[in-house]
This record gives C-alpha cells, sequence and structure tokens, in this order.
C-alpha cells in the first residue's frame, strides 16, 4: 500500500505541486508574479524525470524582493526524495529562518533540513553554499551521491562562483611559511620575492593595481619551482597554499596575475582558469539540476550562457517581464558624445546635474552607476557640494530621498537591501573594460580559439549586468536613463534595447514623467 502511495504521489507531483502552491498564494499575500504556478511545474518535472532545466525568471537576485522562490520551494518539500539547494549564504539563512518554515507550516510537513554535508545518507532537503557544493563535487572523493537532484538558485553568478573557487593564491606570509618548509632555499626565496616586488612595482599605479604576469616574472617562479622540487623529496612538505598554487599553475589555460598592495610594499599572486565549462561539464554529466538565473542570456536557449558553463542541451524557459507591471520609462539622450571622448564627463555631469534638479520633489531613491573610478568620484565630489549629505557613495545607510553614487560591483552585491529606485542613471554600458589585464586576457582566448570574442563574452556579461541593474526599478516602474549614445549609434544597440525590454521610450526631459514614476 506504501509502495503505490509513494508511486501515485511521484507521478502527480506536478498536480499536487500545482493545487498546494494555489491554495497557497489565495490564502496569502505574495507579491504578484503570472509566472508561479508554471515555474512550479517546471520544477516538480524535473525532480520526478531527473532531467535538468534551465529557468530565467527575469526578476532581481535581491535576497529579500524575490517573488518566485516560493515557486520552486514548494516542489522541493512535497518531493519525498532528498534534494539539494545551492544558494548564497545570506538568501539561505533567509529561506531557512524564514521561507521554510512557513511553508512546512502551510504544507504540515516537518521535513529534515540540513545546513552542511556530513553523510551520504541524509534525507529531505539540504542547503549549500555555492563554495561547499563546489567543493564537495569538485572533489576527488566526493561522497554526494550523482542521484540526488540539485537546485541552484542565482547562476548568474556561478561562473564567477567557480572561478573563485578555482583560484589558487599567494599572499605575502605565504613566503615566510615556504621558507620555514624549505630552509635550504632561503636565500632563492627571498632573492626571488625581492625580483619579483621590484618588478612589480615599476608598473604604473591604476585603481585595481592588477597586473597579469610577464615572461620574465614567469619565470622567477618557474625557476623557483624547479629549485624547490629538487631540494625535497615530496610536495606535501610545503603548505596548502603553495601545493595549491603550484598545481593550479601546471594546469593549461591559466590566468596569471598580481595583486598590488603600495602602501603595505607587498604583493599577492594568483592563479586560475580561463574557461570553467570543462570543468563543470562534468557536474552535470553526473547529475540532473535546475538552474534558476534572472537574466543569464538574451535567448530563451540560452546558446551562450550554455556554451560557457559546459551545460548540454536542457529544457530551457525564460520568462518575459509583466508589460502591465514591471514596464519602465526609458530615457536615452540623442546627441551626446561617446564615452571614449574627451567631452563626454563633462557633458555627462551636466546631463544628471539637469536630472536630479527636475527630479528634486519627487520622493524616492536615486541611484547613479558609474563605473569609470575616478569618474565615480568627481560626480560625488560635485553633487555633493550641490546636493549636500543626500549624495552617499557606495554606502546602504542612504536616505529615504538619497542620491546614491555607486560602481557596478556595489550596486549588484547590494541592491536586495536598498528600497527600489524611482530613477536608475547610467553612465556607460557595463561593458568589460579592456584596460583590465584580465578582460584582456580572457579576449586574448577568445582570439586564440578564432571566436568572436566581443558576441560572446564581452556582450553578453554587459546584457547580464545591465538587466540585473534595472531589475529594482521594475518594481515601481520607475525610470532608466542611459547616458552611452552606443546604445543608439552601434549595431549590437537594438541587442541593449531588447534586453531592458518592456520599456516606454522618452527622449527628452520633462517633469511630468518622473512624477509619475
Amino acid at each position: 500500500m506504501l509502495i503505490e502511495k509513494y508511486q501515485l504521489q511521484n507521478r502527480l507531483i506536478e498536480v499536487e505541486v500545482h493545487n498546494s502552491l494555489l491554495r497557497f498564494l489565495r490564502s496569502h499575500s505574495e507579491p504578484h508574479w503570472p509566472h508561479h504556478l508554471t515555474m512550479a511545474r517546471l520544477v516538480a518535472r524535473a525532480l520526478r524525470l531527473g532531467r535538468s532545466a534551465l529557468i530565467q525568471t527575469g526578476l532581481p537576485a535581491g535576497v529579500y524582493r524575490q517573488r518566485y522562490r516560493v515557486s520552486y520551494l514548494m516542489p522541493i518539500l512535497m518531493w519525498p526524495e532528498p534534494v539539494i539547494l545551492v544558494a548564497s549564504t545570506p538568501l539561505l539563512e533567509h529561506l531557512r529562518k524564514v521561507e521554510i518554515p512557513r511553508l512546512q507550516e502551510w504544507l504540515q510537513t516537518e521535513g529534515p533540513i540540513e545546513t552542511h554535508f556530513q553523510n551520504t545518507d541524509f534525507r529531505g532537503l539540504m542547503l549549500l553554499s555555492p563554495e561547499s557544493w563546489l567543493a564537495e563535487n569538485l572533489a576527488v572523493d566526493s561522497q554526494l551521491h550523482s542521484n540526488i537532484p540539485t537546485i541552484i538558485d542565482g547562476v548568474d553568478d556561478l561562473e564567477s562562483w567557480t572561478r573563485q573557487q578555482l583560484t589558487a593564491c599567494l599572499h605575502p606570509g605565504d613566503w615566510n611559511e615556504l621558507m620555514l618548509a624549505v630552509p635550504s632555499e632561503t636565500d632563492a626565496i627571498l632573492q626571488v620575492r625581492v625580483l619579483l616586488t621590484r618588478a612589480f612595482f615599476q608598473h604604473p599605479a591604476k585603481p585595481d593595481e592588477c597586473y597579469l604576469l610577464e615572461t620574465a616574472e614567469e619565470n622567477m617562479l618557474l625557476g623557483l619551482f624547479e629549485k624547490i622540487n629538487s631540494s625535497i623529496e615530496s610536495l606535501s612538505l610545503l603548505t596548502a597554499a603553495w601545493v595549491n598554487f603550484w598545481q593550479q599553475w601546471e594546469t593549461n589555460g591559466q590566468l596569471r596575475w598580481a595583486q598590488i598592495n603600495r602602501s603595505a610594499g607587498s604583493f599577492s599572486l594568483y592563479c586560475a582558469p580561463i574557461q570553467v565549462a570543462e570543468v563543470l561539464s562534468k557536474i552535470w554529466d553526473d547529475q540532473s539540476v535546475v538552474l534558476i538565473g534572472g537574466a543569464v542570456d538574451v535567448e530563451p536557449k540560452a546558446p551562450i550562457f550554455r556554451q560557457m558553463l559546459g551545460l548540454p542541451e536542457l529544457t530551457s524557459v525564460k520568462f518575459s517581464p509583466d508589460r502591465q507591471s514591471e514596464l519602465i520609462q526609458l530615457y536615452i539622450p540623442d546627441g551626446l558624445p561617446l564615452p571614449n571622448t574627451p567631452e563626454f564627463q563633462g557633458i555627462l555631469i551636466q546631463e544628471i546635474r539637469t536630472l536630479l534638479c527636475m527630479s528634486a520633489s519627487v520622493p524616492g531613491l536615486t541611484v547613479l552607476i558609474v563605473g569609470d573610478v575616478p569618474l565615480k568620484a568627481r560626480l560625488a565630489a560635485i553633487l555633493a557640494s550641490e546636493f549636500g549629505s543626500r549624495v552617499q557613495v557606495e554606502k546602504t545607510d542612504v536616505g529615504e530621498n538619497g542620491i546614491l553614487v555607486t560602481g557596478w560591483e556595489f550596486w549588484r552585491q547590494h541592491q536586495g537591501e536598498l528600497r527600489a529606485p524611482h530613477l536608475l542613471a547610467i553612465a556607460t554600458l557595463p561593458l568589460p573594460s579592456l584596460e583590465n589585464p584580465l578582460v584582456t586576457a580572457r579576449v586574448a582566448y577568445y582570439k586564440e580559439q578564432r571566436k568572436d570574442w566581443f558576441r560572446l563574452y564581452l556582450l553578453p556579461t554587459a546584457l547580464n549586468e545591465l538587466q540585473r541593474a534595472i531589475a529594482p526599478v521594475r518594481e515601481r516602474q520607475g525610470v532608466v536613463a542611459i547616458f552611452d549614445t552606443r546604445v543608439i549609434h552601434r549595431s549590437y544597440g537594438q541587442q541593449v534595447l531588447a534586453a531592458l525590454s518592456p520599456f516606454a521610450r522618452i527622449d527628452y526631459l520633462d517633469t511630468t514623467w518622473l512624477t509619475q514614476a
């Protein structure tokens, strides 16, 4: 009888999830989202069939404002077998303390919830951070069963999570540890460290202080590695940091760079893979996954995203923003100089001042995203002299009518902690800068592979960043202003506009549309 009940539940899981979620939504004041039931059925079907799926929700990556999470938590908690849920640590804490308990109370279930990997025969739901999940899956002696379905929320960041997990680094203190491990080579270690310090500090200073290793610098390290290898019986005598760094170094397709701390007179060394597709493809071969992101690819089948992560053919669904409730007003002034011209900065500052003055009587948060670090500081100083303490630079404690001046990274990481802005102004498109040596190295890799580095790397990265940045503005159908006229005058501008859809285009300044927002 129990077997028949289990088979019935397994066969009808989509129906049961649909009905339960529908009742839950009707009895709770959940934020409106037209795709709740569709997404819940997709996740339930993926669990039942053991097939992988990719779902683009089109919603922001903020921890607390998400509307879709009940759609995958319902099938997870109703599924009778173990499930792994992977998400960022702050999100897991929120789910564990808030979302999961209220759904369990509604379902009247008390399935076990585990927060870290302990054994191979766990039951119920296991919550893992990306770091823990990747570490377990990439380990040679992994204990995770390949038949456990896995839900990954926030796959917009999966590539960076993976590269960060695979990055080996040597900090200043690791050189002292190396001298203690190999005392016979102390003089050689000190000499290489001094030579590298001298070579790195000859590079001109720049904001990120990040520099790819040159051939001469790589040869210094290679010579040191060879000398140490001949002096010891086994690499196990070295610290884990040096072993990991050397093993990563010997792997093909690596980025190798130094990060300089000029005030301390020190440097750190890093080594990371250019591409993560080969590593991740082994995971996809072993288990079924449901990957959930905001807007990872312009295309519904996500061909560029799948290539980047080594994903095979899988069920792919992309939900579009609701035109009635998530339409933004888009202001792109024509006639502005291009960002790479000397006139751009001055005119940009004038445009932003005008925009802020016109919206001074409109309550709500204003966010100005400026990717250029010196320009960001200059703009903030000019605005602070006129608008006073309303202007804050990369802080989350902004006043109710505050003006937040921020770079792309800060806004991406903290937008979930702030109120949805009524006005979001973007200085330039977030195309990765070729002045960044790590970007240059990745572009060189695409060129070596005879691949379209702009279409496969720079543009998708920019579109993903752009869609994530404006998503909170959709909550209040606010205004997005873009001062980069490449959107209008470059052939790829149509792809940018498609990524921003739905929107109502405005090409003039008018207090009425600012007030309406």
